[in-house]
């Protein structure tokens, strides 16, 4: 069996998970996968209808016995309230366990400036959110927060983010759960992408890399069936990767020459400026690119080359189904282009033999899909602990990192 990334087999996770991706539609379904006796599947089901979290009506096509009863997942079986955020700007939206985005708005908003505005401004953006959910009679269950920058796995503590003064140690998720009354959960953005985009568009699939391209550079990574965090939340961190290319330009790090000063939005449109052409954001160089303007075009082109440079060492080292690009910077086909060249010139070939390399299926919403729907596995009222079988075990408390000397 595939990595379970939503709870143990079997669990209250697992069984809404294969009923929302269409996996099993009955319990006859559900006890062919499950590998368990249709007792202890029909007892987890029933648990889970009265819950509210799955439904059970109408009938499917009958196998040479009686007709099922189909399942499908409860409309009102509960919602998270996601966040999306960026440097600059936040996307923010309500997820349901079916993995449908509703309510979704982009709004412009400057984290850097610290984590106390921060927190204030998005408090207030979810508590509209959450009157809006339950005007309509539906239950907010939790909120996900996908931040950009690491993440310690196991707290929701941020982590020295680069360009972001204040905020390393910060425990958001404490904060905000302690200001919203309601679960949290915060994990790296990158990281929340490509969950949201193995869980929606490739679950079929037990290892990919998700590239997020925009303002900055970032990777999140599934690693037999599940995200990769990696010790302290670093896993995936492509942006403080070294390229030759970039030379002694000094990095947010602190650090020179690293992929981000040649590759990421931010520094394309520092070159622009140097070459006498101002546009205010990504989105605006990406429209010098779709109008044909040669030096934007050409900038985007090597910025893909330069990625698709350090993704190669990706791919070679981890040998993934698919790599995934997404974030704005994706949309530009030249980038894109750029990439899977430099993939396939650089690889070994039986690591790129059966590579798939792409933009993402899920667009600008992977990163609400992925925050939602691990808030939502996280905090779903029915747990392992409440039904027959075993439950999952414990984590582990992360161990707090050495102050730097």
């Amino acid at each position: 069996m595939a990595g379970t990334p939503l709870g143990e087999p079997g669990s209250a996770q697992h069984i809404v998970h294969l009923v929302s991706t269409g996996t099993a539609s009955s319990r006859a379904d559900l006890v062919r996968e499950l590998g368990l006796a249709a007792s202890t599947v029909s007892l987890r089901v029933q648990e889970l209808v009265d819950a509210g979290l799955l439904t059970e009506s109408g009938e499917g096509a009958s196998r040479g016995g009686r007709r099922p009863r189909l399942l499908r997942v409860a409309s009102h079986g509960g919602v998270a309230v996601a966040a999306d955020l960026g440097s600059h700007h936040a996307r923010l939206g309500v997820v349901d366990l079916g993995g449908t985005v509703s309510d979704a708005v982009d709004l412009p908003h400057d984290i850097t400036a610290g984590p106390e505005s921060a927190v204030d401004w998005l408090c207030g953006q979810v508590d509209r959110l959450v009157a809006r959910q339950r005007e309509e009679g539906r239950t907010v269950r939790a909120l996900g927060v996908a931040f950009p920058g690491p993440v310690q796995p196991g707290t929701g503590r941020v982590l020295s983010p680069s360009r972001m003064p204040g905020w390393h140690r910060y425990a958001l998720r404490d904060v905000l759960a302690e200001r919203l009354g309601f679960p949290v959960t915060v994990d790296n953005d990158a990281t929340m992408m490509a969950v949201g985009e193995h869980r929606v568009a490739r679950p079929e699939l037990d290892h990919l890399v998700v590239v997020k391209a925009g303002r900055g550079i970032g990777s999140g990574v599934i690693s037999a069936g599940r995200p990769h965090d990696g010790a302290n939340g670093s896993a995936g961190d492509i942006s403080h990767v070294r390229v030759d290319a970039a030379g002694d330009r000094p990095c947010s790090c602190g650090n020179i020459g690293c992929l981000e000063t040649v590759a990421s939005g931010a520094a394309l449109i520092r070159e622009l400026a140097l070459h006498g052409v101002e546009v205010s954001d990504t989105s605006d160089l990406l429209r010098l690119v779709a109008d044909g303007d040669p030096r934007a075009t050409t900038l985007v082109r090597t910025a893909g080359r330069h990625i698709g440079t350090v993704l190669s060492v990706v791919v070679n080292f981890f040998n993934p189904q698919a790599v995934a690009l997404g974030g704005v910077l994706a949309t530009a086909e030249p980038l894109v282009a750029a990439v899977r060249g430099v993939l396939y010139e650089r690889c070994l070939p039986l690591a790129t033999a059966d590579l798939e390399i792409t933009t993402t299926v899920t667009g600008v919403d992977a990163g609400l899909l992925g925050a939602g729907l691990t808030a939502l596995r996280k905090h779903l009222p029915t747990t392992p602990a409440a039904l027959p079988g075993p439950a999952p075990e414990p984590a582990r408390a992360p161990q707090e990192e050495s102050a730097p000397a």
